[in-house]
C-alpha cells in the first residue's frame, strides 16, 4: 500500500508538470501555426483514440439512466472546456491562465455546494473569497499592462475553469459507479462530435507545409501528454490518496510556467514573455493559491 501512495503521488508530479508545461508549449503554436478550436479537434480525435483502444479491454454497459449525464459532462468537460482554455489561451500569457487554472478546486467547492449539497466550512469560505479575489484582480489587470495579457483571454480562461469545475461535479458520481476509462471514453468521443462543427473548417484550412518538427512534437505533446497521460495518471493517483492531496498539486502549474517564463526569457533569449511576470501577478498567484488551501482544509461546517 505505501508503494501505490508513492507510485500515486508520482502520478499527480507528473500530471501537473504535464500541465504546468502545458501552458508555454501549446501557446507556442497557436495561432500562428494552429487555430486553437483545430488543436482541440486533434486532442479529442488523438486521444480518444488511445482511451478506446484501452476501453477494449473493459467489458461494461452504461444504464440508460445515465446517458444524458455522460453528454452533460462531454458539453462542459471536453467541448466547452477545451475551446474555451484553448482560445483564451491563444490571446492571453501562459502565466495568466496557469495562475487562473488554480482556482478550479475553488469553483468545485462552489459547485458542489449547489448541486451535491456539500457543506461549506469556515476555511473553506474564506478561501473561496480570498481566491475570488485573487482571480479577479488578474482577469481585470489582464487589460491593463504589458506583455501578453489580454482582458478577453482571461476572462475565457476562467469561464473554462468553471465549466471544468462543473464538470467534475457532475462526473463524480458516475466514476464511482463505473470504470474510468468507459467515462472518459465515451466524454471524448461525444465532446469530438460536439467540437466538429467549429474546428472541422480550421482543421481543413490549417497549412501544414509551414510545420517544422516542432510545431509537431508541441502538437503531440499537447494530444498525448497533456490529455492522454494526465487522465490515466489522475485515475490512477484518486484511487490511493483523497482528492484533497490530488487538488494541491495545481500549486505546481503557476509555478512551473514561471520557471518556463524565466527559462525562456533569460537563459534560450526569448522574451515574449518576458513582461508576463510582475508583481500584481505574483500577488495573484498567491491569493489564489492560499484560497486553495483554504478550500482544502477540514473544520466544523457553518452551513
Amino acid at each position: 500500500m505505501k508503494n501505490k501512495t508513492v507510485t500515486a503521488h508520482l502520478a499527480l508530479l507528473g500530471a501537473n508538470l504535464i500541465y504546468g508545461a502545458n501552458f508555454m508549449i501549446a501557446k507556442g503554436v497557436m495561432p500562428n501555426k494552429i487555430g486553437p478550436s483545430a488543436l482541440v479537434v486533434f486532442r479529442l480525435l488523438g486521444a480518444g483514440l488511445l482511451f478506446w483502444i484501452i476501453k477494449k479491454f473493459i467489458k461494461e454497459t452504461i444504464d440508460k439512466k445515465d446517458y444524458l449525464m455522460i453528454v452533460l459532462c462531454a458539453i462542459f468537460g471536453a467541448a466547452v472546456n477545451m475551446l474555451l482554455f484553448f482560445h483564451g489561451l491563444s490571446l492571453t500569457s501562459p502565466i495568466d491562465a496557469s495562475i487562473i487554472s488554480t482556482s478550479i478546486p475553488v469553483m468545485v467547492l462552489i459547485f458542489s455546494a449547489f448541486i451535491l449539497k456539500e457543506k461549506i466550512t469556515n476555511y473553506k469560505l474564506l478561501g473561496i473569497a480570498i481566491g475570488a479575489i485573487g482571480a479577479f484582480l488578474l482577469v481585470w489587470y489582464g487589460n491593463k499592462t504589458e506583455g501578453t495579457s489580454s482582458l478577453l483571454g482571461n476572462v475565457l480562461v476562467f469561464i473554462n475553469t468553471c465549466s471544468y469545475a462543473l464538470y467534475l461535479v457532475l462526473i463524480k458520481p458516475l466514476m464511482m459507479k463505473y470504470n474510468p476509462i468507459t467515462i472518459i471514453s465515451w466524454v471524448f468521443l461525444l465532446g469530438l462530435i460536439f467540437v466538429l462543427p467549429f474546428g472541422i473548417n480550421d482543421v481543413f484550412n490549417t497549412n501544414y507545409e509551414v510545420f517544422t518538427l516542432q510545431d509537431y512534437l508541441s502538437i503531440g505533446f499537447v494530444v498525448i501528454g497533456t490529455t492522454f497521460l494526465t487522465y490515466l495518471f489522475n485515475i490512477y493517483a484518486l484511487q490511493h490518496v483523497a482528492p484533497s492531496i490530488a487538488g494541491s498539486y495545481v500549486y505546481l502549474q503557476p509555478a512551473i510556467s514561471f520557471v518556463l517564463v524565466v527559462v525562456s526569457a533569460y537563459i534560450l533569449t526569448d522574451d515574449t514573455y518576458a513582461q508576463d511576470i510582475n508583481l500584481v501577478k505574483v500577488i495573484s498567484c498567491f491569493l489564489v493559491i492560499s484560497g486553495v488551501y483554504l478550500v482544502s482544509k477540514k473544520q466544523k461546517s457553518i452551513v
